[in-house]
């Protein structure tokens, strides 16, 4: 497995401090504001690179902080006249909800800054002693000059450099590129006591205290959005770095950034999209199937033509793995011989499928090429339900086929996150305020008295049925109706009658 080191600006072999074990740390929210799809394509991204990591047999711990203190959130507060602490814990719960929904998985440890300052204090004391930082009046730098490999991770010259975005500019520091690292009080602030005074951390000192408390001093992978490289990541890396001999993080990962439209997205414009908007309107699984299709470092371009194209590959692919379920199970069911035939192997066109899906994904997380592999397994079982709708004689042979296809494509799919709707009956075509009507239209026309969607909809099937042998065209034709009233529509195939989505 390859991935792709920021910090020394090629792929290198990935291998773990632990055999078998990755400590895995990704910058988290500010939480002062619902996230946009921006931070969301982030957080997808490394959400299936640990998936991955677990898929190839390592024991994977991830820590992902929440920032519950920092001027945005002090900001926020003031402009609605609520105290702090109250917007930090509306958008921390607004955004695990909206991790959930989107399928990211949990974290094995979410730390909030705000309970971790202890730790905090611990690092800037030792990085006082060591003469890599200074106090001045109650707030503590960060002397970015005591640490000669500054710059290294976004390749820049530390004499060319200017004070950041975030980089208070301050005549009191003895360099202008100095950060701080503990904030003096100031009123109407939170504020914890420290050696130095009330105040409170600065951005940079929480995650280095965060992952050095549940990882250790040196661990594997630290992860993040490319706007996060100078001057966050490069200011952590800097403070950890002078803080222990044992090193930090082995490799950098970052996510590339996201457009709207090809435009950059931001609220001038009028293109800000927040993640919970655009999921009031589709659904996650197609969000994520479209942001796979682009490599996690590349720039991603999002645009609701791209939405709807990867929504109908996401029906296309639940519509294949539903006709493949159907077929398989009605060819079972049609003699020993057919029978017989689950047993055999899969062809070697599967496993070679699933090897390329690997090989992919070994080279740096390429989901793009993975996907596209999973896209094959598709046609490839489309190409068998055709032969199968076919009456092919040699449709035998191909059942283990298409039956380990279905398996692989489901199995390869959730590596990625992606989680199909299939269902292993018709039950799931009913929704649940449809299921009166149903079962009123199966009492009516089939004499159906049970509770039960697949039953009720069983019934309908050998109504239909029994009223076509008969030549009833008006009873027929009122389960047609009837079933169409509901959403649903009768497709009759060379090997029966089924009820499908109309």
């Amino acid at each position: 497995m390859k991935v792709y080191n920021t910090l020394t600006r090629r792929k290198e072999d990935f291998v773990s401090l632990r055999p078998g074990a990755v400590g895995f740390y990704i910058c988290g929210p500010t939480v002062y504001n619902d996230i946009h799809i921006g931070n969301a394509r982030t957080f997808l991204s490394f959400d299936v690179i640990r998936r991955y990591l677990e898929y190839r047999g390592y024991e994977v711990t991830y820590v992902q902080n929440i920032t519950d203190v920092d001027d945005k959130i002090i900001n926020r507060a003031n402009e609605e006249g609520r105290d702090s602490s109250e917007v930090a814990e509306q958008y921390t719960e607004a955004f695990i909800a909206v991790m959930d929904a989107l399928g990211v998985k949990e974290p094995s440890v979410r730390p909030r800054a705000t309970a971790e300052i202890a730790s905090m204090i611990e690092l800037i004391e030792g990085l006082i002693q060591s003469g890599n930082a200074y106090e001045v009046e109650g707030d503590v730098y960060f002397s970015v000059r005591s640490f000669p490999s500054y710059g290294a991770l976004s390749g820049r010259n530390v004499d060319d450099l200017k004070s950041g975005a975030r980089v208070d500019v301050d005549e009191r520091k003895r360099d202008p590129l100095d950060f701080a690292l503990w904030k003096a009080a100031k009123p109407g602030e939170p504020s914890w006591p420290s050696p130095w005074g009330l105040g409170r951390p600065g951005w940079h000192i929480e995650c280095s205290a965060m992952s050095k408390r549940y990882l250790g001093t040196a661990f594997d992978i630290h992860a993040g959005g490319d706007d996060l490289v100078f001057p966050h990541h490069e200011n952590e890396l800097a403070q950890s770095a002078c803080s222990s001999k044992d090193g930090f993080a082995s490799y950098w990962l970052h996510g590339g950034m996201l457009t709207i439209d090809k435009e950059k997205m931001s609220k001038s414009e009028g293109n800000f999209l927040l993640l919970k908007d655009v999921l009031e309107h589709v659904r996650p699984e197609a969000l994520r199937l479209l942001m796979l299709q682009t490599h996690y470092r590349s720039p991603f371009d999002y645009s609701p033509e791209r939405l709807e194209e990867a929504t109908a590959s996401l029906e296309r692919i639940e519509s294949a793995l539903r006709n493949s379920n159907w077929a398989l199970a009605q060819h079972a069911g049609a003699g020993e011989h057919a029978k017989a035939t689950a047993s055999l192997a899969p062809s070697s066109s599967v496993a070679d499928a699933r090897k390329r899906f690997e090989a992919y994904m070994d080279d740096d997380f390429n989901t793009a090429g993975a996907v596209a592999v999973v896209f094959e397994l598709v046609s490839e079982a489309n190409r068998l339900l055709a032969e199968y709708s076919q009456k092919s004689e040699t449709f035998s042979e191909s059942f283990a086929d298409l039956e380990v296809i279905a398996q692989t494509v489901v199995e390869l799919l959730m590596v990625l996150g992606v989680k199909l709707e299939i269902g292993a009956d018709c039950t799931e075509l009913v929704a649940t305020d449809a299921l009166p009507a149903l079962l009123s239209l199966a009492a009516e026309l089939a004499h159906y008295s049970g509770s039960k969607a697949a039953e009720a909809l069983d019934a309908l099937l050998s109504a239909r049925e029994e009223a076509r042998v008969n030549k009833d065209w008006t009873r027929a034709d009122a389960v047609r109706d009837g079933l169409a009233k509901l959403g649903l529509k009768i497709e009759d195939t060379p090997h029966g009658s089924r009820i499908i989505h109309a």
